[in-house]
């Protein structure tokens, strides 16, 4: 059903196609399949004292840039000439030179805020090959579709697991660079986050200590008009243990949510710790 939303939604301008899906996520998907109710619940959980109506607000804003995230992804090519003029600022741009100069690895940490392939798409413009590692979706007929539009443009891209993880260490190995996701729970350490206990993956600090490689936190932070975006890259994360260097990517992203709170994925399930 998805794939044939996304089909028919890719025929109309870009512009309305993006609005439009983000319209259906947060007024008619979102609230049929729960999304909507998860996020107001964990903004309960984060945020008791505030109110119920701030809530719906932002869970409903969520869904719309869940929503608009999905299309603009699915539309990379439009997505990508929208990017064409946008110039990447922050502390992260001098040290990324450096590495590159230096064919030193480098991975960037993001989350699923604003639309996280925003930065991979600028900073492949700028001439860096950037592979990423993602998560394979439960549903084998769509995560086929979702993977194809993923490999369609910049680096290559790795699937989770033994051969995946393997594939995307050689690739830095290199001197490549690669982007990894690490705001979902998943097996690893219980680290707070937002002041709850997350269980959280040490996968890009273990990988980053393991070959040498810089890691830079980046984000696309959409903005007021839906469409355009900012894209920071912030400074790079300071080598230490896996627990202390996860820690600070959690404070990086932590920062961003309290400036944005709109544009962080509140329908994950991102507090489970059994």
């Amino acid at each position: 059903m998805l794939r044939t939303l996304i089909g028919a939604l890719r025929l109309m301008p870009y512009e309305k196609r993006v609005a439009m899906m983000g319209t259906m996520l947060h007024r008619a998907i979102g609230p049929l399949v729960g999304y909507r109710k998860r996020a107001e619940d964990n903004l309960a959980l984060i945020y008791p004292d505030m109110s119920a109506n701030e809530r719906r607000r932002i869970a409903e804003a969520c869904c719309d840039n869940f929503g608009r995230t999905i299309m603009e992804n699915y539309s990379w090519q439009e997505f990508g000439a929208r990017l064409a003029d946008l110039e990447p600022t922050g502390g992260g741009l001098a040290p990324l030179a450096q590495a590159a100069a230096d064919d030193r690895p480098v991975i960037f940490v993001t989350a699923h805020f604003g639309n996280h392939e925003a930065p991979r798409h600028v900073l492949t413009r700028m001439g860096h090959v950037i592979g990423g590692l993602y998560r394979p979706m439960q549903n084998a007929y769509f995560n086929d579709h979702y993977a194809k539009t993923m490999t369609s443009w910049g680096g290559p891209v790795f699937a989770q697991g033994r051969k995946g993880t393997m594939g995307f260490a050689r690739h830095l190995k290199s001197g490549g660079m690669g982007t990894l996701l690490f705001d979902v729970s998943a097996q690893g350490i219980v680290l707070p986050f937002l002041g709850h206990p997350a269980r959280t993956a040490t996968s890009a600090a273990d990988i980053a200590l393991k070959m040498d490689a810089l890691v830079i936190p980046y984000f696309g932070i959409r903005r007021d008009d839906g469409l355009s975006f900012k894209v920071v890259v912030e400074e790079p994360v300071a080598p230490g243990t896996p627990t202390a260097m996860m820690a600070a990517m959690t404070e990086r992203l932590e920062a961003r949510i309290a400036d944005n709170p709109e544009q962080w994925f509140w329908i994950h399930r991102r507090w489970k710790t059994r």
